[in-house]
């Protein structure tokens, strides 16, 4: 590059299947990350997904004056052109500005545009797949915004160039050329520059947006690219079926597997979009491990999910959530087991699962299995507590159970009926101490509210034990929760100490049983359990780990991992992570009734204690700290795109050293192989509380954190060394020690 680059003040686009479209959890991690990358590129950022006119009108507002003079040109090209968009604000935090296109508008060119996908990358694509032809679709109209863009960016007065060797400078602006551009000499893409002009840098998420990324490669456009797996889509189908996934993950001829499974053509746009990225990203090192085997390219670096985190100005607010929260739960509890309402709710504990109904991965089986195995430690050891056990996954139903909406009536009825008493008993205490002599409680209750009562108490009565789910099932026979609790015999009987509940519907305020958002219910349970055994990260134990709930997750999700490598002793801290790598099955269902029956021993003071001591690993799941990843993970994309930036910094600054870490290479050099190191530098966890429990101290080197190298077996086999060069060539030291303000209170909270 011959001409000045203005690497200063890059434009970022980020293109996902859920923006502004809630599907499944990444459009959690795009929402709740959007934030912190909008306050760093402001009016330079923009997300770009498909128009959904079910969910656009409620997530974006409509900008009908579009500012920048080149994007107007494009949108207006491509709008003469067919294809219809919503361009606008995202109604969340941050209001970054979205692109959303309508592929139902080019749907018309989707075979042109699957023969030339064929032709250009060998890759096929079934007719009847709509969610692959959707993304051709979308994937050739991004392709062409960004070329289009890129263009007109890059011309200093706003217009196409006509040196660019086209049959017809004038159809530049057309379809035809800029999706075909048989035209057009490869390198014109790339050679086309004019002075200061401003980076470009794509982030692409998952494979359904992974078409344009090989189309961009292809046509040489002069664009950074970043590619970001969030979980394979041959590793999720594998761990589904009876496969030892993990051990065997050297081993899958993944050309077979996919073409079994009928998702070839799916795995191979997956597969190219991570080999024509410049830099191919995971969300965890267990993801990472497996896509090196499964996408034949080992990952430049692990790009962590995490969370927007409100502190809440003094703790004891949120230990006030949680009691006002499980008396609702309470409530729903008194109804549910109407007529055999035999426990005390002072002595329960509320353990839930939740997520995507997939039995298997979500490690269902296995919390099932071992929650019979509680109820038996409970029995055999006589203990006073019950735990009732939730699972909280979306299946296919019919309606609600009338025995659980008439256990919640009945309840209701009782409620009103004694508050209307207690109003009446009131008065009588009252006029009776007027008269200066006690109540007699003989009169306390009339006749008639005693009969009253007695029927109210009489209605509670039932024969049938209370369900262990609350909606009549579409498949009542099939259903794999449904079998695994009749075969270990959990059906709520007195005697049980662990007691089950399957709702199989996503919880909202609006529902007549259990009318709690997710997050309140989460707050007012005492643990999580998320035994995973596929889980790329694992948003749900982290969730609970910021509302400061206890959670039990396993070494085979992201967040296990992530935790193992940050906490000294997870445990203490309420992350409890079993052993499903290197334990058999029988051995991991033991250890997890055991963490279970463990918990259950916890006097209520300990219990608050821990949750103080979770909620205060908040900070390590911060998107302020978890978005300084993604800015890295972008500098390397530009200098793998654009390596004369480096030589333009070392030739301003001369003296300036761009490394890391000063003695980060001599420090690389001089530690013993296998030792864990952080781009070179020793590795310190969170240590383990003291027996008066105090705030986990953030790590020094969590603001230079890089790619940290993965363990062996346990994780991938280390980072690309052209990664650590390139990351030694940048000047972040502005990163450094955000956290040194991190308030380390050594004292806990009392209830």
């Amino acid at each position: 590059m011959s001409e000045e680059i203005n690497y200063s003040k890059p434009l970022l686009f980020e293109i996902a299947w859920e923006v502004a479209n809630k599907v499944g959890g990444i459009y959690t991690v795009i929402k709740s990350k959007t934030p912190v990358t909008a306050t760093e590129y402001g009016e330079r950022y923009c997300l770009i997904g498909p128009l959904s006119w079910k969910t656009a009108p409620m997530e974006v507002e409509e900008i009908s004056e579009i500012p920048s003079e080149p994007l107007k040109g494009t949108l207006d090209s491509m709008r003469e052109n067919g294809v219809h968009f919503l361009y606008g604000r995202w109604l969340i935090e941050g209001a970054p500005a979205v692109l959303l296109f309508d592929i139902n508008s080019c749907r018309n060119r989707m075979d042109e545009w699957k023969g030339d996908l064929y032709k250009i990358s060998g890759i096929p694509s079934p007719s009847d797949d709509f969610e692959t032809n959707d993304a051709i679709v979308f994937g050739y109209i991004v392709a062409w915004f960004l070329g289009e863009f890129s263009y007109r960016l890059y011309n200093k007065k706003n217009r196409v160039p006509t040196d660019m060797q086209l049959s017809n400078p004038h159809q530049l602006s057309s379809h035809h050329q800029l999706i075909h551009p048989v035209n057009v000499k490869p390198s014109v893409y790339s050679t086309y520059h004019v002075s200061n002009r401003p980076l470009i840098i794509a982030h692409f998420h998952e494979w359904l947006a992974g078409v344009a990324l090989v189309l961009i490669r292809k046509r040489n456009l002069d664009i950074a690219t970043i590619f970001t797996t969030h979980a394979t889509l041959l590793g999720r189908y594998l761990c589904a079926g009876d496969v030892d996934f993990y051990n065997n993950l050297k081993y899958f001829d993944v050309d077979s597997e996919s073409g079994k499974r009928q998702i070839y053509h799916r795995y191979c746009i997956e597969r190219g979009a991570a080999h024509c990225a410049d830099v191919f990203t995971t969300v965890s090192h267990i993801t990472a491990y497996e896509s090196e085997w499964l996408l034949k390219r080992k990952p430049d670096g692990v790009l962590p999910n995490g969370l927007n985190v409100v502190k809440f100005s003094a703790i004891h607010e949120f230990q006030n959530l949680h009691a006002l929260k499980k008396e609702k739960i309470n409530e729903f509890i008194r109804g549910h087991f109407y007529g055999h309402f035999d426990f005390d709710l002072d002595n329960t504990l509320y353990f839930f699962t939740a997520g995507r109904y997939e039995y298997r991965n979500k490690g269902v089986d296995m919390y099932i299995e071992s929650l019979a195995r509680l109820n038996y430690k409970l029995k055999q050891s006589n203990s006073k507590m019950t735990v009732v056990a939730f699972i909280i996954m979306p299946a296919a139903t019919h309606s609600f159970t009338v025995d659980a909406l008439k256990g919640q009536a009945v309840m209701k009825q009782l409620r009103q009926t004694v508050h209307e008493m207690q109003e009446s008993i009131g008065k009588r205490i009252l006029e009776s101490a007027a008269r200066g002599s006690l109540p007699d409680p003989a009169n306390l209750l009339s006749d008639e509210e005693m009969i009253v009562l007695k029927r109210r108490i009489y209605a509670l009565k039932r024969d049938s034990l209370p369900p262990i789910v609350t909606h009549n099932m579409a498949d009542d026979a099939h259903d794999p929760i449904l079998n695994h609790i009749r075969r270990v015999r959990l059906f709520n009987a007195p005697s049980d100490r662990v007691k089950i509940i399957f709702h199989p519907e996503f919880l909202n305020s609006n529902n007549p049983l259990l009318s709690l958002d997710y997050e309140e219910f989460v707050r007012g349970c005492h643990l999580g359990v998320f035994a995973s055994y596929y889980e790329p990260w694992g948003y749900t134990p982290a969730e609970c780990t910021v509302m400061g709930v206890p959670s039990i997750t396993t070494n085979l999700s992201g967040f296990g991992c992530f935790m193992e490598e940050m906490i000294t002793h997870p445990a203490d801290y309420g992350i409890y992570i079993v052993n499903r790598r290197t334990c058999s099955v029988e051995e991991s269902v033991e250890q997890l009734a055991n963490c279970m029956f463990d918990f259950t021993k916890k006097t209520r003071r300990q219990r608050i204690n821990q949750r103080n001591r979770t909620e205060r690993l908040s900070d390590l799941l911060d998107w302020k700290r978890m978005g300084i990843e993604y800015q890295k993970a972008r500098w390397v994309a530009v200098l793998r795109k654009w390596p004369e930036i480096s030589k333009l910094e070392n030739e301003e600054d001369d003296d300036q050293n761009l490394n890391l870490d000063e003695h980060s290479l001599a420090d690389e050099q001089t530690m013993s192989e296998g030792e864990e190191t952080i781009l070179g530098r020793k590795m310190r966890k969170v240590p383990r509380p003291p027996s008066a429990p105090g705030s986990p101290r953030i790590l020094e080197s969590f603001s230079e954190q890089e790619f940290d190298t993965w363990k062996d077996m346990n994780k991938t086999n280390g980072v690309q060394d052209s990664v650590i060069d390139d990351l030694k060539k940048l000047n972040v030291s502005g990163h450094q020690n955000y956290l040194d303000n991190y308030d380390d209170d050594d004292d806990d909270e009392e209830d």
